[in-house]
């Protein structure tokens, strides 16, 4: 048995996402009755979220960072809502299931292939700019600072993908693994948050965080499964 100090900020994290959950749903409730009432379906909301994606995916790339803040949230807003609206209308589907799951990795890849070009795209402009390199040069910039943060924004990118692909694929073999504090809802308000200030050393820090927070929990659900199988002494 393991020792409460060990057991206890797991399960304080988990009671708290739990409460923020129920609080966003209790106050997401009128919408989703509108959207009832609309008869507005499930699948509908969850395509509505990927659009939004793919249009704040071209914002981050237009150097918009503020735009694509807001229909990120948007985008938020609509996988909340797909989900509700799902239970409210008893059309819940494996393949619905299948398709929201889908999309949200595409939306989020997306975003941050967004991101990335932004930086990508203005390092190449700055090759084709000398004297704009020399200004960033004598601001203290360096121009490698562009092509540091692009290549973080991908690094992020695995490792969402990689908190994702580790969840599915132990569910896939019959496994439990729902551990790891850093998912796609605190990965979503990390980028809404820095998104807000613009662009800018925020955002660079932001995508440090995803990427190494990401990468942290990807492990910790690795562990949390051979402790099920090989630490449980089930796999030879």
């Amino acid at each position: 048995m393991k020792a409460p100090s060990e057991t206890a900020p797991a399960i304080e994290t988990s009671s708290f996402k739990e409460r923020t959950k129920r609080l966003a749903h209790l106050a997401l409730d009128p919408v989703t009755s509108v959207l009832h009432r609309l008869h507005v379906g499930p699948d509908v909301m969850t395509v509505s979220g990927l659009l939004l994606s793919i249009t704040a995916a071209v914002s981050f790339l237009a150097g918009h960072f503020r735009h694509g803040a807001v229909l990120v949230a948007a985008s938020g807003l609509c996988d909340v809502l797909d989900g509700e609206l799902a239970r409210r209308s008893g059309r819940r589907s494996r393949f619905g299931a299948f398709l929201d799951s889908t999309l949200d990795r595409l939306s989020d890849g997306l975003v941050l292939a967004g991101i990335a070009g932004f930086y990508v795209v203005h390092l190449y402009e700055l090759v084709l700019d000398p004297p704009a390199a020399a200004a960033e040069i004598t601001r203290g910039l360096d121009p490698r600072v562009w092509a540091v943060v692009a290549l973080t924004a991908m690094l992020a990118l695995v490792g969402s993908f990689m908190v994702s692909y580790t969840r599915a694929r132990a569910e896939g073999l019959g496994l439990e693994c729902k551990v790891g504090w850093f998912e796609r809802p605190e990965r979503t308000v990390l980028l809404i948050v820095a998104a807000s200030f613009g662009v800018g050393r925020w955002m660079s820090l932001a995508l440090m965080l995803l990427a190494g927070l990401s990468l942290v929990t990807a492990a910790q659900r690795v562990v949390h499964i051979w402790k099920q199988t090989r630490g449980a002494g089930l796999d030879s």
